[in-house]
């Protein structure tokens, strides 16, 4: 039996590598017959060079968290809950990052070895197998390691953490950026679970049949309204807090999510659809996570939009990229970070001389400020200030906090910051 599933999905590969890629097919799909070029941020010389002119990134005009589509202001927390959040979620659900298919498999967690460090901390790799009867040909075998504090009596505060692998996974700190983030939490008393969301879905355009998105489909390829990587690692780190809240060990009440980069709009997508989260890190996440997608500064929307990144968004994203431009998106990154509220999101960035500049730090920071409304509504307080601040200034008031540290690409330099706001915010 095993080897005949091997054989169909060896046949399913072979073919699906000789039909037109998925991107083709989308396109097609779609009747869209060119897309405009994403900003180019090797060669500032090029015609489609990336900006990096805050003179030239310009003041958008972005849809108000707050109304209706029919126009109609929501003034409680009641219309926001039962109103306006549905609209944006259906938005963000259609047109950006997709949506989960209906009757998702379940996934089945063991413990599949662990250790036990000098200092008492403990690891356990836990292995989440997606159940494929539906389509025995494609495995997908979730991973993740948790690691806990020592001498605790009581349940612990966990904190997801979405990672890579090989050497990305472990870099040497540089001076002057503090311990390492892993010593850092459990110093905090908190555990970390470190999530591989690669092994969910692959971080490639060319293998959408493959991961959590190609066993769903049986090896098929998307429909435009179908989830893309961001969404399927999000569901993945849904599946992530169910099995940390059956952990006695776990105080399940109190589990966040970090990421950074790519990682870093994947974290603040879970936020945003995944309630029982506490708090979210939110590094470096750039388009498509945190930065306004209609301000023209480093990475734009039809970066996302082209081969190298439509793997992560819906296929119906692409038309923004096409007959369609930014400014006809029903929603922005504002109210992703409004799906949040009122829960604790840290937004997180470094500096554009340093090597951050591609992720638009302020355009990340205007979000923050324009999500605010919706978290003064429901009562958890905001940014608490529009002005930009300087580089290694904590601006926070309330459930919002933004702060850009002097260094480029990187997350491990706010982790202390993060841990400080986070810990004073969820103290219930």
């Amino acid at each position: 039996m095993k080897r005949f599933a091997g054989c169909v999905l060896a046949l399913l590969l072979t073919s699906a590598a000789a039909a037109p890629s998925d991107y083709r097919l989308l396109l097609d799909t779609l009747h869209i017959t060119s897309l405009r070029a994403g900003a180019n941020g090797m060669d500032p010389k090029a015609a489609n060079a990336a900006n990096y002119d805050e003179a030239r990134a310009g003041a958008p005009s972005l849809p108000d968290p707050l109304r209706l589509a029919n126009g109609t202001a929501v003034t409680t927390a009641d219309g926001w809950y039962k109103s306006r959040r549905p609209e944006i979620v259906a938005a963000f659900e259609r047109d950006v990052y997709g949506r989960v298919p209906d009757h998702m498999p379940a996934v089945h967690w063991e413990v599949a070895g662990g250790a036990v460090g000098a200092d008492g901390t403990t690891t356990e790799h836990f292995v989440g197998h997606v159940d494929n009867h539906a389509f025995p040909g494609l495995r997908v075998d979730i991973a993740m390691d948790l690691t806990l504090p020592g001498k605790s009596d009581k349940p612990v505060p966990v904190i997801i953490v979405l990672s890579w692998t090989g050497k990305l996974a472990n870099p040497p700190v540089p001076e002057g950026q503090g311990p390492d983030w892993r010593q850092q939490v459990l110093a905090a008393g908190w555990g970390y679970a470190e999530l591989i969301p690669t092994t969910i879905q692959p971080d490639d355009p060319t293998k959408l049949r493959e991961g959590i998105i190609g066993l769903v489909n049986k090896g098929g390829p998307r429909s435009p309204e179908q989830w893309g990587a961001l969404r399927a690692w999000a569901w993945g780190a849904s599946r992530a807090v169910d099995a940390l809240s059956a952990d006695a060990r776990v105080d399940a009440h109190h589990i966040s999510i970090a990421g950074h980069s790519r990682y870093g709009k994947a974290a603040l997508v879970a936020m945003a659809f995944e309630p029982r989260l506490a708090a979210g890190y939110i590094s470096s996440s750039g388009a498509g996570g945190a930065k306004l997608l209609r301000r023209d500064y480093g990475e734009r929307l039809e970066n996302l939009a082209g081969d190298g990144e439509y793997h992560w968004m819906a296929g119906n994203f692409l038309r923004y990229a096409g007959p369609k431009t930014v400014n006809d998106l029903p929603v922005d990154a504002h109210e992703l970070i409004a799906l949040c509220a009122p829960r604790p999101v840290f937004i997180s960035a470094g500096t554009r001389e340093a090597g951050d500049g591609w992720t638009d730090p302020k355009g990340m920071f205007l979000a923050a400020v324009a999500a605010g409304p919706v978290y003064r509504l429901l009562g958890a307080g905001d940014l608490g200030s529009s002005e930009f601040p300087a580089t290694g200034t904590l601006v926070t008031k309330g459930a919002l906090a933004f702060r850009q540290h002097p260094f480029g690409h990187t997350m491990q330099p706010n982790w202390a910051a993060f841990l400080t706001f986070a810990k004073e915010r969820l103290k219930d």
